[in-house]
């Protein structure tokens, strides 16, 4: 979508995107911290299954069952993250700016 400045009228706008790359990095750290609770039951369901291959399949099992729970869950937070601070950016901030001028603007839709 072409979006010039408001101020000096010029087509060289970027979209700075803060609230998106804010709320991505915090979801992210969030959810891996969420993971890593998830990561105990999932060591949890991988020794489990690991039962089959006996004591190394449980000790392999354990540790790829809370790997995977660490990465789904810094995953899941890290799009909520940035889904959460997409709408920021575009309904609170001041996300549009012109690099001829530098004036920062918002786009009302």
């Amino acid at each position: 979508m072409y979006t010039p400045c408001p101020s000096c009228n010029s087509g060289r706008v970027v979209t700075k995107n803060i609230g998106k790359q804010t709320g991505g990095l915090i979801g992210a750290a969030g959810g891996a911290v969420s993971g890593a609770a998830g990561a105990l039951s999932g060591a949890e369901a991988g020794a489990v299954l690991g039962i089959v291959g006996g004591p190394v399949g449980i000790a392999v099992g354990s540790i790829a069952g809370a790997i995977l729970g660490g990465l789904f869950g810094g995953a899941a937070g890290g799009i909520a993250g940035a889904t959460l601070g997409e709408q920021i950016d575009e309904k609170v901030l001041d996300n549009y700016q012109c690099l001829e001028c530098g004036y920062s603007f918002r786009v009302n839709r």
